[in-house]
Order: C-alpha cells, then structure tokens, then sequence
C-alpha cells in the first residue's frame, strides 16, 4: 500500500471540504452485476522460494491476481455493494481467502470512512444479461486497488460492457516500481486478463479497450505494443504524458507507429515552472507521446477543473487526500466542479467505446462535438480531436495496407512510407520468405509483385532473382523463369539453386512408352 503515491505536482485540495463525492451520472440500460475472482497467473512467480528466516516457503508462489470483473446483468433484489464492500477486498488482494490488511491499507480505508456505507450499482454475483459485450480492461495506477474506479466501472458495465480489473503490483511485491521493468509486469496483467475474457461466456473478444489510470495509462500502452488484440487505449491523466523517458527506454513501444484510437483525459494546467521543477528527471525526458500519435484518432479533453487525484472516484472520496495540497489547487475550481467533471469523464469513455468498439455513428459525432454542443458547463473542458494520419511505416502496417488495397500497390504502399519514414527498410530475407511463402500457396500474383519489390530494394539480391525464377516456373513461363535464373547467378554464380533450377528447366521431358 506504501505504492498509492502520486507526485506532490499532480494532487490537489479543494476549498469545500464539506463536499463528499457522489456519482451524478445516471446508469446505462443494464443492471450490474459483479464477480470477484481469485486466480493465479502461473506463468510468473510472485513469491520467493525462502520466507524471512531463510527458510522453505510452502504454499502458492505464482503471481496472484485477484480480478473484479463488472458485467451487464439481470435486474435482481439483492443488496447492492457499498463502497465498504469495495474496501474489504483489499485485505485479501493477495492472500486469497486469508484476510490481511496492511497498516497502510487501513490508513486508506480510514480516510474514505464518510462513505463506506454509501450504494453502489452493482451486485455480487448477479445473472448474466443475454448476449455478448465489448471488453473493457482496467488498469489501476501506481500500486492501487483494482476498484479505485468502480464508479466508472459500473457505469460502462450499465451501458453494455465486461469490465475487468486487477490490482496494480509489481513483479515480486504488492507494491509497483517506478521503471520499464514494473510497466511491463502490468502490461502483462493486463494481457493475462484479456486472455481470462476469452474464457467469459458473455463477451464478445472482437472488441477490446484497455482503460488505465495514471500508471496504468502507461501500462495499457506498453501492452497495447505487444498485444493486437487491444483495438483502443483510454488514458485518465496516464503516465504516458508524463514518462516519455520510460516509453524510450523500453525499445520496443513506439507511439509513432500506433494506429489504435485514443482517448487522453488532461488533468488541469500545469506551468511550464512547474514542468521544470517536476519533470527534470531522465524517465520524465523524451518525445511526448501524444504529439507522436498521428496514425490513430486522438481524442483529448482537458479537464480544466480536474487535478490528477480527481479521475479517481475512490481517491475523491478519500478525505486524507485532500489536506494539505491546497497551494496546487486548479484555479478557483470547486471540488463540486471536481464530482461534475469526472461525471464528464464517463460520458466521454462510453461514447467513446460506443463510437470505436461498437461503431456507432452518434457516439462519433459526440466526440467531434465542442463541450457546449454536448452540453458541458462553461470553462468545464476543453476538446481536441485529431483524425489519424497516414500510415506508420512498420511490416505490419505494409501487410496490412496489402490487404486493404492490393498486392499491386506494393510499390506505392511502400514508397509512401519512405517518404514518412526515409531510413525504412523492408527486411530482404524476410520479404524473401513472405515472397516464397506465398509461392506455396499457389499465390503467385501476391508473390511477384513482392519479390519485385525486395529485388529493387535490393538489385543486388542474388536469392530474390531465383525466387522469382521460381514463380515463373510454376506459373508455365519457362523463358522468363530461365531469364531470373540467369540473373540470379550473374550476381552470384556459386548460386547452386539457381544452377538446379536451370537444369531442371532444360531437362528433356520423358516420354511417356
């Protein structure tokens, strides 16, 4: 629990402290029902071999993933939970079945005690409503509780969504760490849970958003690098704004090359002072993430009154939270303006998810619309949308413009991406391979214009002219099989396929007796 730490730059106090929080939006179509799971990802150890003294530790050491999976359900008598309810699963995040609340953990919980008592929509273990839902990953932020925004939770599961969370942990700890290391364990939960929605007899896997939170608005775009099954990113003030050094060092997650819709919640302004004085260190030092993101729609609504604290219901609740952060308040914003602003936060995710994950052309117009044509409050939010431009230049990205377009646009496809991305260069050998591949199944067409382009990226390729050869063979054109043959051992006459090859075009055919 020493993990639920947010920089000092990115919290505030509100001036009316007699405010408690309360969600003003009203539920979707659907009750909500709620399961809690405890699992094991067995793929990864969690706990040591050895306790404190050295010796055996006995028990489960895989990686343990309490899960909280919020979903559409039928209407039903029983008790709603309470946001006490909530908090008792804490104690058993990890120690499933064993209660185990840390002192910090009860510190927390002290803190959000005005409301433990307060109704929330959903209903542990409701039935399922008919039909299959869109998914919804949720990743928490740094070290925090997978119901840190059960508000909004609820809310997407009322409007037709199967929600799925787990605490933030790091790889061996209950707490996260700052660094690529810890990024990548939780974009690995977040992985293992989209692989338990598949197990889920009420969702629909053709449609999946991950939504994180601070951290976990890292996290979802480390995941959403390695993992093509995530189809859109909600970030709630993520930390892919504020870590651009950690998006660097990773390698292997680049921005410029995302063509996934995202929708980046903006807590209020932050000086350029105060960007000096917090953002000096080298995980806070790269390109920004958002200004690399032109080949995915980017829909970002500043949340003018919002502080980083506030796109959490459960952190707005917490009264701790609130002393002595006073001097980085946003303007002369109210903490009502806070509960109404992240009322505007819901709306926005689940139109949202309703425009990209369930193609609706109204929840599109929505999020092209001003605040005001939406009716928002005046001075509430501001919004940005910026259609998604070109295409990244990336294999992936060549093989799918292929499949929109054409084999026979292999040249153009290509030379657009150059003209984006001058050092791009389609691998020879792998283009080769791809190339024969297709040869193989009899796709000739797809194979030539693809082995035509990796011979004039590559005029000097001895391997791609016998390939080629090889297409005309098997497409009944000996002279120009003989002629791409030749060519091949011109530029490498030790090329003992090509020699092969040729002696098996000019071999006699046998006569039939």
């Amino acid at each position: 629990m020493n993990g639920i730490r947010i920089a000092p730059f990115l919290l505030a106090s509100m001036a009316c402290a007699q405010t408690t929080f309360h969600f003003t939006e009203k539920p979707g179509p659907h009750a909500v029902g709620l399961k809690v799971v405890e699992q094991y990802d067995t793929s990864r150890t969690y706990r040591p071999a050895t306790n404190e003294l050295g010796k055996p530790l006995n028990g489960e050491r895989s990686r343990p993933l309490q899960t909280l999976i919020w979903y559409p359900a039928q209407s039903t008598s029983e008790k709603a939970m309470t946001v006490g309810d909530y908090a008792q699963l804490a104690a058993t995040e990890t120690s499933f079945g064993k209660p185990d609340l840390s002192p910090d953990w009860k510190e927390w919980i002290d803190g959000i005690k005005p409301t433990l008592k307060d109704a929330m929509w959903s209903r542990r273990d409701a039935p399922l409503a008919a039909g299959r839902f869109p998914v919804v990953i949720y990743a928490p932020s740094f070290s925090s509780m997978s119901w840190e925004n059960a508000d909004l939770c609820e809310y997407l599961a009322s409007h037709g969504y199967v929600v799925i969370a787990s605490p933030d942990m790091g790889t061996t700890t209950r707490d996260m760490s700052g660094d690529v290391a810890g990024v990548r364990t939780q974009a690995r939960d977040i992985s293992f849970l989209i692989g338990y929605a598949q197990t889920l007899p009420d969702t629909d896997m053709s449609e999946v958003a991950v939504a994180g939170f601070s951290w976990g608005g890292l996290s979802n775009l480390f995941a959403a690098a390695q993992d093509s099954r995530i189809d859109a990113l909600v970030a709630l003030d993520g930390s892919m704004r504020y870590f651009p050094g950690l998006i660097k060092d990773s390698g292997d997650v680049h921005p410029d090359d995302m063509t996934l819709p995202l929708l980046f919640f903006t807590q209020g302004e932050i000086s350029l002072e105060n960007i000096e004085r917090n953002h000096s260190g080298p995980s806070q030092t790269g390109p920004n993430a958002l200004n690399a993101w032109t080949h995915g729609d980017l829909i970002t609504v500043h949340d003018l009154a919002l502080t980083h604290t506030e796109h959490s219901s459960m952190f707005q609740r917490n009264e701790d939270i609130w002393k002595g952060y006073a001097e980085a308040q946003k303007g002369d914003y109210s903490r009502e303006d806070g509960i109404i602003g992240y009322a505007w936060i819901s709306r926005y995710t689940v139109n949202f998810l309703d425009a990209y994950l369930k193609h609706d052309a109204t929840a599109l117009a929505f999020l092209k619309k001003t605040p005001a044509e939406n009716g928002a409050p005046p001075h509430l939010l501001k919004v940005d949308f910026r259609a998604a431009k070109g295409i990244p230049a990336s294999l992936d990205s060549f093989r799918a413009e292929l499949g929109r377009l054409g084999f026979d646009h292999a040249s153009e496809i290509y030379a657009s991406m150059k003209e984006e991305k001058p050092d791009f260069k389609l691998d020879e050998s792998a283009m080769n391979d791809w190339a024969y591949h297709l040869m193989q199944s009899g796709h000739l067409s797809e194979a030539t214009a693809l082995i035509k382009l990796n011979i004039q990226n590559y005029p000097d390729s001895s391997s791609s002219y016998t390939t080629l050869g090889e297409i005309y063979a098997r497409s009944g054109d000996k002279q120009l099989a003989r002629e791409n043959y030749n060519k091949a051992l011109k530029k490498d006459p030790n090329n003992s396929e090509a020699t092969e090859k040729l002696k098996e075009l000019d071999a006699p055919v046998p006569v039939a007796k």
